[in-house]
């Protein structure tokens, strides 16, 4: 797939906003031109349950992005999560009739590790190499040209409701729209902010949405673990409005203005005016108060997070620490709650390597921005819109770019 002087366009389906991103990718590297964003409406902790709604709001953001540059999209690559990810674990082996591995034994033993019983309400969206190895020698990226007569490929699997699929494919097919590929947004995520010794070394990206939050563990470059939380900004929002009596959009507007993860260094005194819910008349809330709302909620979630790491068996092989991205990483203070709670090192991260619009350098829209860098690498594949199998078309042509590259 040629990576010079082409458009690609991502579009994330988010709890909170859905936003389309267009990228021109040339020899030189990707420059955003054009960018939509609009308030998600008919979507629930990252799953659609309003069609209608969904493909509106897509639309809105559509329309902003094609008006900024001025291209009619036809095509993208969208971004997929939600509680109905599932991951699974699984060996492949072959023998090498040649003493030396070729292209064909690296698709067949890719094969042999895919050959698991899936439920049939179920489809694979991702077939992760971990490691290969070559006569019992493990820790191999690519085995390609080297010697050996048995290779055994160890792999991470991620599969998706179909449901959950068919819907997200059916609201962007709607607008006119063919789905290039769908990608695990936190994979995108990482490949927007992380560094390569952070993948190297070892970390854990926490991608905080509105709905939901996704725990991606990256070791050795490769996805180790994959996780997804139903606690986001969303629910921070609500807890405010409830907390205040306030109603949900000045909750929000409160949150963005005022909000901080921790209540330390707060005046006591120090007020707020709100709207109070049911007369809407003016209020003054104490802001002290409106930040141990957000407090608690902020270390529910990342003891919730912690607890997963540890019984995933990851705590101790992470040095690399933590990098939290997403809208609700934004939330000032939120970092330094989280480096306590978690007790190893956490940075916020924002979409890197990239020129053009300076709106989408933010950890909003890290996993937009993600999908378009790893399409320009050579890591978005063919989708079959017309079956339900996604499978890794291109990959073998691309290995070594994906083992050096990518995780």
């Amino acid at each position: 797939m040629s990576i010079k002087n082409r458009t690609v366009t991502s579009i994330d389906i988010g709890t909170s906003k859905i936003s389309v991103i267009i990228g021109e990718v040339t020899r030189h590297g990707i420059d955003i031109i054009g960018a939509g964003s609009h308030p998600s409406s008919g979507i629930k902790k990252g799953q659609i349950i309003n069609i209608d709604s969904t493909v509106d709001s897509i639309k809105t953001a559509l329309e902003e992005a094609e008006a900024m540059t001025g291209i009619e999209i036809k095509s993208a690559i969208v971004g997929i999560s939600g509680g109905h990810i599932e991951c699974i674990k699984s060996n492949g082996v072959v023998a090498s009739n040649n003493k030396e591995i070729k292209k064909s034994d690296i698709t067949s033993v890719i094969d042999a590790a895919k050959d698991i019983v899936i439920p049939m309400e179920r489809e694979v969206i991702h077939i992760l190499p971990q490691e290969f190895l070559v006569d019992d020698r493990g820790g191999i990226k690519d085995p390609l040209g080297m010697s050996g007569v048995r290779l055994e490929a160890r792999t991470y699997i991620i599969t998706g409701a179909i449901s959950a699929i068919n819907n997200i494919i059916k609201c962007v097919n709607k607008n006119g729209i063919k789905v290039q590929e769908l990608v695990l947004k936190p994979m995108a995520s990482a490949e927007s902010v992380l560094t390569e010794d952070e993948k190297e070394l070892g970390s854990v990206l926490i991608d905080m949405g509105g709905g939901t939050t996704d725990i991606l563990v990256i070791i050795k470059g490769t996805v180790r673990h994959f996780a997804c939380l139903p606690i986001g900004g969303d629910h921070v929002t609500s807890d405010i409005a409830i907390g205040v009596r306030t109603p949900i959009s000045e909750a929000e507007a409160i949150k963005k203005k005022y909000g901080k993860a921790s209540s330390r260094g707060i005046n006591e005194d120090a007020c707020i005016e709100s709207t109070s819910m049911g007369n809407k008349k003016s209020q003054k809330i104490s802001q002290k108060t409106v930040t141990r709302i957000i407090e608690a909620r902020i270390y529910e979630t990342f003891e919730l997070i912690k607890k997963e790491i540890t019984v995933a068996g990851y705590k101790d092989q992470l040095p690399a620490g933590v990098v939290l991205t997403g809208g609700t990483s934004l939330l000032k203070g939120i970092a330094k709650e989280a480096q306590d709670i978690l007790g190893m090192p956490v940075r916020i991260g924002s979409p890197t390597d990239i020129e053009g619009i300076n709106e989408v350098k933010n950890p909003a829209f890290a996993a937009g921005v993600g999908m378009i860098k790893m399409a320009s690498k050579g890591k978005i594949n063919n989708f079959s819109s017309k079956g339900k199998k996604m499978p890794l078309l291109n990959y073998f042509h691309k290995i070594n770019d994906w083992f050096k590259e990518a995780f």
